[in-house]
């Protein structure tokens, strides 16, 4: 019933090959517009209070523990912290108390949680 159902097999692989090609360099031009509107955290200068946590956390912890949020994070469980974006914490555990990997205990200079490992990047 799809226009594409009577086209000979080699016509429609071509047809799906350049689907994928234009879907893909859409795609590209969507992260690159997203990166200038959005730059990564990474990107960010820290504050000099941030600067202090950040040499904290490097002499407790080293400095291939180090992760940057993401984005903002809003604790909905116990234990679970908030951070904003931008924030560096150092990885105490990749896993939580129940064995769940995608929630990271962390050390924020302070207090210390649960947070989504998928909203932090290595510092």
């Amino acid at each position: 019933q799809m226009p594409h159902g009577c086209m000979p097999l080699p016509s429609f692989w071509k047809m799906v090959e350049d689907t994928l090609q234009q879907s893909g360099a859409q795609l590209r031009t969507f992260c690159q517009m997203f990166e200038t509107v959005a730059p990564s955290p990474a990107t960010q200068p820290l504050n000099p209070a941030e600067e202090r946590k950040v040499l904290s956390l490097v002499s407790k912890h080293g400095p291939d523990k180090l992760y940057q949020v993401t984005s903002n994070i809003s604790g909905s469980k116990d234990l679970d912290l908030t951070l904003q974006r931008g924030q560096i914490v150092a990885l105490l555990q990749s896993v939580d108390t129940k064995g769940n990997t995608s929630r990271w205990l962390v050390d924020a200079g302070g207090p210390r949680g649960f947070v989504p490992a998928g909203k932090l990047q290595p510092y």
